[in-house]
């Protein structure tokens, strides 16, 4: 259960007394409760340790897509903040209660998605740095795509890869060579569209309506293809989907290629987290190169 400061943080917040709290599952780095008040319900992350640093970043990218128009659902970030003076780090959202898929579940998902995708700037990357999982991301502005998914993804994940003994030598010289190939490879100046940044299956939920929920996001403004290329790397999302996506906004040709690089950081990424499991993957991909 929340600690009686968190609880004194909230109720100051809400303007309204907490009546109830109950543990229930969530993140793998965080506590997760539903906290019920004489106002309403929420859903409350909280943490003493580092993921407690996490929150403010991902109350930014929740409010990033919650202000774009869609058919997705998107959850509101009511308190966001690190620990300090001895109280844990919050991140209060509203409360979802969760149901099963509706009929067109799958195209309303595909259709937001691109909806969402729509809302664009003019450069890549976001306002703040956030976390990937655990491990911070860097997003540094860049006018280059090509320039900011190399030295803003890539390089980071590899190079913390290489400080925890988890990359292999013998991976230098093909990265080296898909280095080489990225501006060949990758869009210079495609759309800036704000993206989820960590779209798995695990990151997705269903309202009591039916209708999809995006959750856990990492956001950035980049290439949409980028999201898009997470939803394959542990599948886990329909035909439908993607069928609905393209009805929407057409990838472009040459997209298969594109998405082994994009998911290329994703693998390094959860090499980095949970260790050796990837390497293979993260071998495959290179040899390509």
């Amino acid at each position: 259960m929340p600690p009686a400061s968190i609880i004194s943080v909230i109720e100051s917040h809400v303007g309204a007394a907490i009546v109830e709290c109950e543990a229930i599952g969530g993140g793998c780095i965080s506590n997760a409760t539903r906290v019920k008040s004489e106002s309403g319900v929420f859903f409350l992350k909280w943490s003493n340790g580092e993921a407690a640093q996490t929150f403010p970043a991902e109350a930014s990218s929740l409010s990033a897509m919650h202000r774009v128009q869609t058919d997705l659902i998107i959850p509101e970030a009511i308190l966001a903040r690190d620990a300090s003076d001895g109280t844990p780090g919050v991140l209060l959202m509203n409360w979802i209660d969760s149901g099963t898929k509706s009929k067109d579940f799958w195209e309303v998902f595909g259709r937001g998605l691109a909806q969402m995708h729509r809302s664009t700037v003019s450069r890549y990357g976001f306002a703040d740095d956030n976390f990937i999982g655990r491990i911070p991301q860097r997003n540094t502005w860049e006018d280059s795509w090509v320039t900011f998914f190399r030295e803003h993804r890539l390089e980071p994940q590899v190079a913390r890869a290489r400080n925890n003994g988890r990359w292999e030598a013998s991976w230098d010289e093909p990265l080296d060579r898909l280095y080489v190939r990225l501006a060949d490879v990758l869009p210079a100046k495609p759309e800036a569209s704000i993206l989820h940044g960590d779209l798995w299956g695990g990151n997705y939920m269903v309202e009591r309506e039916g209708r999809p929920v995006l959750i856990d996001p990492a956001s950035y403004y980049g290439h949409r293809e980028a999201d898009l290329a997470m939803t394959e790397l542990f599948s886990g999302f329909d035909r439908r989907f993607y069928d609905a996506y393209r009805a929407a906004w057409p990838v472009e040709s040459g997209y298969e290629e594109r998405r082994q690089m994009y998911n290329l950081y994703h693998l390094v990424n959860h090499l980095n987290h949970f260790g050796s499991g990837y390497s293979n993957s993260v071998a495959g991909i290179l040899r390509m190169y």
